[in-house]
């Protein structure tokens, strides 16, 4: 299992737009993937539209992902690259 702690850093969140973006990332992989709102202490599976968007990770939010399957390297790395790049915006 492979985990990776970020910031959301897009200016609103990881709204609808951003969150399709993340989704369609996630189901790119066979892993397990889940993500979790640090603040809240919830986490939804990265593979739900609805899950996603129902954490509320606004600009700001310590978000924590974690893969766990064989190709859970590599899903962390794009993961945490979509991230970092803003989730598409």
């Amino acid at each position: 299992m492979k985990e990776v702690q970020l910031t959301v850093t897009n200016p609103n969140g990881i709204h609808a737009r951003p969150a399709s973006f993340f989704v369609n990332e996630a189901k790119k992989f066979q892993s397990k993937i889940i993500v979790e709102n640090m603040g809240s202490g919830k986490s939804k599976d990265a593979k739900s539209i609805l899950g996603v968007m129902s954490l509320a990770m606004t600009k700001g939010t310590q978000i924590c992902i974690t893969a766990e399957g064989d190709d859970e390297d590599t899903a962390i790395e794009a993961m945490k690259t979509l991230v970092e790049s803003g989730c598409g915006e």
